[in-house]
């Protein structure tokens, strides 16, 4: 009878270590109640809504009561419960001060710590995923879904791809052709001639952990060679960046400012348009029909640009700015009256204090020129389904929807004071660009930022 006993004791030991290590097992809950939802979609909030947060994903969003027992309880107090915002076009690991100066003076060691400080500024900015639009590689994703460092998503593009003379062509001056760059030997940015190289240097980016191929077809303002009326990159070219994408399920985004640059690239299959500037209905019309994107700095619209130091202090580019100023005057009403979907872009180069100014003043323009509503799609779903177009195989993050709060997505939450559809400045807006002071590491009005099920700042209490 001791041994019956004892063996019955046995087993229920057992059978309660079984039950504590099952419920060990089991994915952390996070319940948000009293908050009023926007899902990233809807016009209107859901008022006096509860999310429930199981590990990496919102298992439930309802208006009714979520009865969960173990699940740590956060009242969100009645305020606005919203996906993380999401940056279409970053680059995370150009420091600044100029292109001459990265490709003169820069070792890796300052690209991965700029890059690093960036990618937790971006983070408690409230973003939750990055996409970066040239100059950093699949490293720094790993780094960061590693915890080794904080920071968003990031859907890394490899080295820009470039002709001589193009966009990213940051040789020094007398540089020969097909000589090895600091950029180039990173591979942040890469010169190509002919499709061959095309081949090369896509699928290098790909295998160096790139989810998207970025290729620079027109020119810039403040870049050393190129006018920004230039068309880089042949027919073929492009059909070859589009070609290498499409093997591995993803697709090209294009660093594209005329209308004949933009058309062409959507014609050669291209899903992603950065810049636009000349932009008009034809090329809406145009993108609607193949589905494409497009993502635009809208602090190139600023009436204070001619103003900026790397434009006024160098003539050529103050010529190339107040030629491209007069060109591109008509993107707001064209985009008005032919909207397209459109993804937020900060394109900022510099310092991280530089930057997070940079994204304040980039959102306060989203809404002066378009209003809260659709500043905040721009900075959610229609996000969302951009970095998505990287594939079932190559999206680096399958599992669930971004840029939505719905069942089944992402847990990447921001909780935030007051009612953005009304009041978009408690989104951490800024009025002013240059002359700005100093921004905080993070808006008072985002009390809570969740990634990927993770809280990385709650001032909740």
């Amino acid at each position: 009878m001791r041994f019956l006993a004892s063996v019955a004791g046995l087993a229920l030991v057992a059978g309660i270590a079984t039950t504590a290590s099952a419920q060990d097992d089991r994915p952390r809950q996070v319940l948000f109640t009293n908050v009023n939802i926007f899902d990233g979609v809807s016009e209107t909030l859901i008022e006096n809504g509860s999310v429930l947060v199981e590990g990496n994903l919102i298992k439930t969003v309802s208006t009714e009561a979520i009865e969960v027992p173990n699940a740590e309880v956060i009242d969100g107090g009645g305020r606005t419960l919203t996906p993380g915002f999401i940056e279409a076009h970053a680059h995370l690991a150009l420091m600044g001060p100029s292109l001459s100066a990265m490709e003169a003076n820069s070792t890796w060691e300052d690209f991965g710590i700029h890059a690093t400080r960036m990618a937790e500024m971006y983070l408690m900015q409230g973003f939750t995923t990055v996409r970066d639009a040239g100059g950093a590689n699949g490293g720094l994703r790993r780094a960061i879904d590693a915890g080794q460092i904080v920071g968003p998503r990031h859907y890394a593009s490899g080295a820009f791809i470039s002709t001589r003379g193009g966009h990213a062509d940051f040789a020094n001056f007398t540089s020969p052709p097909g000589t090895d760059t600091n950029f180039s030997r990173l591979n942040m940015a890469q010169e190509v001639s002919g499709v061959d190289d095309v081949y090369l240097f896509g699928r290098n980016n790909l295998r160096m952990g790139a989810t998207q191929l970025k290729f620079m077809q027109s020119g810039g303002v403040v870049s050393a060679f190129d006018p920004w009326q230039l068309l880089a990159g042949s027919k073929e070219e492009i059909e070859a960046a589009v070609q290498v994408a499409s093997e591995y399920g993803t697709y090209v985004m294009a660093h594209s400012y005329r209308k004949e640059a933009i058309m062409s690239a959507l014609e050669a299959g291209v899903m992603s348009i950065e810049h636009g500037f000349h932009f008009d209905c034809e090329i809406a019309a145009l993108m609607n029909e193949k589905g494409a994107y497009l993502t635009t700095n809208l602090t190139a619209f600023d009436p204070g640009l001619l103003d900026v130091p790397a434009v006024k202090n160098q003539p050529s580019s103050l010529r190339k700015a107040i030629s491209a100023s007069a060109t591109f005057e008509n993107y707001i009403p064209n985009m008005k009256e032919c909207p397209v979907k459109r993804a937020f872009q900060t394109d900022c180069v510099g310092s991280v204090e530089a930057c997070n100014i940079q994204i304040a003043y980039e959102k306060y323009l989203g809404n002066e020129f378009f209003g809260p509503y659709t500043s905040m799609v721009t900075l959610t779903s229609t996000g969302g389904e951009l970095v998505a177009l990287s594939g079932d195989f190559t999206n680096p993050y399958p599992e669930g929807k971004l840029g939505v709060i719905e069942e089944g997505a992402y847990a990447d939450i921001l909780l935030i004071d007051g009612n953005p559809l009304e009041d978009f400045s408690v989104t951490g807006t800024g009025d002013k660009w240059f002359d700005a002071e100093p921004r905080p590491e993070s808006p008072e009005t985002i009390r809570i930022i969740m990634k990927d099920g993770e809280i990385y700042k709650n001032t909740l209490n």
